[in-house]
Formats: C-alpha cells, structure tokens, sequence
C-alpha cells in the first residue's frame, strides 16, 4: 500500500470543497442542490483518507506515547467531523429548499451532547491532532521545519473564513510535499529473507 496516495488526495478534495462550496454561494444560498451534496461528498471523502495520513505520520515519528495520544487526538477529530458532514449530506438531501434547512439543523443540535461534540469542540480535535503531528514530525527532522507552519496556516485560513478553505487546501498539500515526495510514506511491507542455504 503506498500512503502518498492519500497525502495527495486529501489536500486535493479538501480544496475541491471548497471550490464548490464557493459555486454553491454564487446565487446567495448555499443548499440544498447537486452541488451542496458533491462539495460535503468531496469533503466527506478527504476526511476518510486523512485517516491513514495521521496514521502514517504517527509511524514516521517512530509511534510512542506522543504520537500514539495525537493520531487518537487527530482521528476523534476527523470520526467527528464525519459525523457533522454526514449530517449535512442528509438535510440537504431531505430538505426541499435552503429554508428547510435551518429548522432541520436546530432539531439536530438541540440533541443533547450533539452541539458540542459533532460542531463546536470535536471536529477542531482533527486539526490540532494534525498540526501536533507535523511539529512532532519537524522537531525529529523527519520533515523540514516549514511543514508545521504550513499546516497552521492551512488551519487558520480555514478557520478564519470558510471562503478560504481553498487557500488552506493548497497550503496543505504544499506543506505534504516533502513526504510524498520522500519514500517515506510508502507503507513498507516485511519481506523473508532470502536463505543462505546451500
């Protein structure tokens, strides 16, 4: 299995989000339609193959307690986020126009525990599990130092106005660049030796 796949793609559909988020607004709406449901799908898939990148990052730092608690840190995250994008995907395939949505949001985060876990303090779990991760990488000079600052403000970009998610897109593949490019992220398979037998 070679992981670069997944350092490539992430940061690719990650940034095709939001693209379309940013076509879905052109008309003042964002919801429901083709385009809603195809940006949460995009943005559905890059948080399933940043699963192995965090995985793949905890190797790379030799595992340990550090990067065994970020990679859970960092997967809690991205399982939560999943759940908030699942959601999305759902009310806009039920709902019959952007008003409908508002209400069916409101039902959902008045479940009890949902609001905070699925929207407000889970899926930014995802994010610092991921930026712990790449300084962990970059103090063991397993990646350059710019990766982390990268990564940060992939974050921050994002964080600061949805409209930049595809800023933070690019950053983030940017900042993923040494490690595809490096054998490192090929999951290397044991193999027997061969035998000196004779």
């Amino acid at each position: 299995m070679n992981a670069r796949v997944a350092f490539l793609a992430a940061p690719v559909l990650l940034t095709a989000y939001g693209l379309i988020r940013l076509a879905d607004g052109w008309d003042g709406e964002r919801g429901p339609g083709p385009a809603w449901t195809t940006g949460h799908l995009a943005f559905l898939g890059a948080l399933v193959l940043f699963v192995p990148v965090l995985l793949t990052l905890r190797r790379l730092a030799g595992g340990g307690r550090l990067a065994t608690a970020t990679t859970a840190i960092g997967l809690t995250g991205a399982g939560l986020a999943m759940a908030q994008i699942t959601i999305d995907i759902v009310v806009g395939l039920r709902a019959g126009d952007h008003a409908a949505m508002g209400p069916m949001f409101d039902r959902v985060r008045q479940v009890p525990g949902v609001a905070l876990a699925v929207y407000d303090a889970g899926p930014p779990l995802f994010y610092v599990g991921l930026l712990v991760a790449v300084a962990h990488l970059a103090a063991r000079r397993a990646a350059p130092v710019w990766v982390p600052f990268a990564v940060l403000l992939a974050t921050l970009a994002s964080a600061v106005d949805l409209d930049l998610v595809p800023v933070g897109g690019l950053l983030m593949l940017v900042a993923f660049v040494p490690l595809i490019r490096s054998g490192s992220t090929r999951v290397r398979v044991a193999r027997t030796p061969p035998s000196t037998a004779r």
